[in-house]
């Protein structure tokens, strides 16, 4: 039998956003028409740890039909030496067999797909005119979030704050110099966002970074850090003033701070999350009906999103004969 093993470099060649956004399409609404299964991830916090790992496992059914699993450790501390705060391998296995497939790197896979799902979102929930772009959080997933908000509108200008903001100048003299709009790194969160249209929250934090008074009639949220039930990064009222979707609900209840805070103060109910992204996608559900309501996209991250990804990357690598080629 024999296997691929695909580097951090050779998964960014085989996934350009662009693809990564129709193939999360496809996942997420292979999800709402369930033809896709996928527990909830488990996850082990050893005390005394730096990081936490997690297994995220996968079937999807049909033409593509395959098994997968995302094994990945995240590290919080890993970016002030460099490093993404994700890490591990994505495992693909034959639906007939199930032969391994493929050993693919995981942080490569989770900063594209990541983005390519808000850029789902934002294609389907942000204003048409929408191009003022906002992003806090200036790491991995700010740099994947403005390849994807570039891949589905046309971005006029983009401001970037960080908690560190020597990280948002770095931003911005790279990002200025990959893409044909203005990039500015600002002081402040609320800077960046004041007269946004497309809002990115991609931090680590537990405690709100986006607030209410911040936000203009008709923006698009695509709130992605937070990712425990004890953390969020938009306040309680910002939730109750915005249209709530999520990826799946049942990834929602039970991890997303964002959504279980406001509960628990008594703020909203079940029913404030109105659609997954997957059920626009089928018909089910309708997104965005004025120009002047607030859209929220919350985003926890789905196994199903790695394997989709995992096995558009093998079918190219398979065809290219890229990757390290090897029996097992």
């Amino acid at each position: 039998m024999e296997i691929v093993v695909l580097s951090h470099g050779q998964v960014t060649g085989l996934l350009p956003m662009s693809e990564c956004v129709d193939v999360m399409a496809e996942a997420l609404a292979a999800v709402a028409k369930k033809q896709a299964y996928q527990p909830l991830r488990s996850i082990i916090r050893p005390e005394g740890a730096k990081g936490v790992m997690a297994t995220m496992p996968s079937y999807l059914y049909g033409e593509k039909a395959a098994f997968g699993l995302k094994e990945v450790c995240v590290f919080p501390n890993n970016p002030n030496i460099g490093k993404d705060a994700h890490q591990g391998s994505v495992l693909l296995h034959s639906a007939e067999t199930g032969e391994l497939l493929a050993l693919m790197n995981a942080s490569a896979i989770t900063a594209i797909r990541t983005g390519a799902v808000s850029g789902v979102a934002t294609r389907l929930l942000a204003r048409e005119d929408a191009g003022d772009l906002a992003i806090i959080g200036a790491g991995v997933q700010g740099r994947s979030h403005l390849a994807a908000m570039a891949a589905v509108r046309a971005i006029r200008r983009v401001r970037v704050a960080d908690k560190k903001p020597v990280a948002a100048r770095r931003f911005a003299e790279e990002m200025s110099a990959k893409y044909p709009f203005p990039v500015q790194a600002v002081d402040n969160n609320e800077d960046a966002v004041l007269g946004a249209d497309i809002i990115v929250t991609a931090t680590s934090a537990q405690d709100p970074v986006l607030k209410r008074d911040w936000l203009a009639d008709g923006a698009h949220l695509n709130v992605v850090g937070a990712c425990f039930p004890h953390c969020r990064e938009v306040d309680t009222a910002t939730v109750m003033a915005s249209k709530l979707f999520v990826d799946r609900r049942e990834s929602a209840l039970s991890e997303a701070g964002d959504y279980l805070i406001p509960v628990e103060e008594g703020a909203i109910g079940p029913e404030h999350i109105l659609a997954e992204i997957g059920e626009i996608l089928t018909g089910e559900s309708e997104g965005r009906t004025s120009s002047e309501e607030i859209t929220m996209f919350k985003a926890l991250g789905l196994a199903i999103e790695d394997l989709a990804a995992a096995e558009h990357i093998y079918r190219k690598a398979k065809q290219q004969r890229v990757g390290n080629w090897m029996e097992f």
